[in-house]
């Protein structure tokens, strides 16, 4: 049995802001997790993959939380209650394993991760959308995006092999709150 701890909000003291009501952030994983892990499981199953115990309690914590988690509190998160916390090359495997199979997404910006709610082409442009005052992440995509990257890219002639924008700034209800 693994512990699953609520992440620390980063503005406690923040009464405007509730998580658990207003907030799309959470909103957003809270209707779509269960069908975020029940598209991981049919994949790797398609895939001939294994969803291993580790993978799977990553992945689950990911979806508990809107706001990227970082490694070594992801492994204080799955690591069995009162034992041993789980070594780190055991959380960055697992989650290795998670970006590339596009279940979960690395923000270089916050040298953290976020589960996918998406089930994205891995070609696909994805904009993060990160709320400075409350840490939740909106993900997005679109053709139109799309098209100005690759004109970007092809007018610089790069080849990327992923397309990720991380946007920095204040959500609609951060916004709203006055925060």
């Amino acid at each position: 049995m693994t512990k699953m701890q609520p992440a620390a909000h980063p503005h406690d003291d923040h009464v405007h802001h509730t998580h658990g009501e207003d907030c799309r952030h959470a909103e957003d994983h809270r209707r779509h997790a269960a069908e975020a892990l029940a598209r991981a499981e049919r994949i790797c199953r398609e895939r001939g993959l294994r969803l291993t115990p580790i993978r799977r309690q990553a992945l689950e914590a990911l979806h508990a939380d809107h706001r990227p988690v970082g490694a070594y509190d992801l492994a204080d998160r799955i690591s069995p209650a009162g034992g041993r916390r789980l070594a780190p090359i055991s959380i960055y495997r697992a989650l290795d394993f998670l970006v590339e199979q596009g279940f979960v997404h690395r923000l270089s910006s916050k040298n953290a991760y976020i589960a996918c709610l998406h089930g994205h082409g891995a070609n696909e442009v994805v904009a993060f959308l990160i709320c400075e005052a409350c840490g939740g992440v909106d993900e997005d995509s679109s053709p139109a995006m799309k098209k100005a990257v690759a004109a970007i890219a092809e007018n610089r002639q790069f080849s990327p092999s992923h397309q990720m924008v991380e946007i920095v700034g204040r959500c609609e209800h951060c916004r709203s709150a006055g925060s």
